[in-house]
């Protein structure tokens, strides 16, 4: 996959960015190289690799991950924020639609 010009200037309207020609070319180059890395990158055969749950498994298979106890620390104060939104139903904030 590799972009042009004219998506990058796309992308840069959607984003709200004033990109001048200089830039936009220097930023397609980036994308473009990006794009190439990871077509390269799929290209690798992985077949039979397992997957890490940290990468310093592959080195040490004795690796023992410290994790905290997932336990809930705050309180629930969510009707006291919701309190000074515009609007709010069933705990959610509710907001205008947003389409382009």
């Amino acid at each position: 996959m590799s972009l042009d010009l004219s998506d990058v200037k796309r992308l840069a309207r959607l984003a709200q960015l004033d990109l001048n020609d200089t830039q936009a070319s220097k930023t397609l180059d980036k994308l473009n190289g990006i794009f190439a890395l990871v077509e390269q990158m799929r290209a690798v055969d992985t077949s039979g690799v397992e997957p890490l749950n940290h990468p310093i498994a592959a080195y040490q298979d004795n690796v023992a991950l410290r994790l905290r106890e997932d336990a809930v620390t705050e309180p629930n104060r969510r009707d006291e924020y919701q309190q000074v939104a515009p609007a709010t139903q069933d705990g959610l904030y509710l907001v205008p639609k947003v389409i382009e």
